[in-house]
């Protein structure tokens, strides 16, 4: 017997899907995670709460959800030919997803929820942060196949320096990045980089 394909509330429609997700983009950079609800963004998205809990059983699930989906598809693996040429790319990429008009405002309420909660700590660390230096990782890689770094450079720490002096600038320090930035960053970290070798 053939399966009927099912229809109305059995099928998630993309229109509400893509809805959600901005209301719960919008409502987290306005309320903070603190005051994020299933309820606040169901309103905001025009649909009923039953349309969210078919997509995700708590809060914690929805925000983060979202949240990687637009934080992990934007760390791609620019490969340029060069560890300059991919360090500049990667950084560009990193200052557009730091400055999002309202990734700029979940970040920092992200991180210090993350220290309160450890659930959404781990939830954050499995859904963004490891999936994005997965995507990142292949850059480093490259270049020590290529001899342009030695073979036995710490990629952890090499992660770890690529993403610290944006994160520390815009969020911690609060201070603009200037024109010239991003590439005086890329020199320097491809400087420290080769240092070691």
């Amino acid at each position: 017997m053939t399966r009927r394909t099912p229809t109305g509330a059995a099928v998630l429609q993309s229109s509400v899907t893509s809805a959600i997700t901005e209301a719960v983009l919008d409502e987290w950079a306005e309320q903070g995670y603190g005051r994020l609800s299933m309820e606040a963004v169901a309103k905001r998205a025009g649909v009923g709460k039953s349309a969210l809990y078919r997509r995700w059983p708590s809060k914690l699930e929805m925000a983060m959800s979202v949240i990687s989906e637009f934080s992990v598809s934007s760390a791609t693996d620019p490969d340029t030919g060069s560890l300059r040429g991919d360090l500049r790319a990667v950084l560009g990429l990193l200052m557009e997803w730091m400055t999002h008009p309202r990734f700029s405002r979940i970040l920092p309420d992200l991180v210090a929820e993350a220290v309160r909660t450890p659930e959404l700590a781990r939830v954050n660390l499995t859904m963004i942060g490891t999936p994005r230096r997965e995507r990142t990782r292949p850059m480093f890689e490259r270049a020590i196949a290529r001899g342009e770094l030695p073979p036995d450079t710490d990629v952890e720490l090499a992660l770890d320096l690529v993403a610290a002096p944006i994160y520390w600038r815009l969020t911690v320090r609060g201070v603009p990045a200037g024109a010239g930035y991003l590439d005086a960053l890329a020199d320097l970290l491809l400087d420290a980089l080769r240092a070691r070798g």
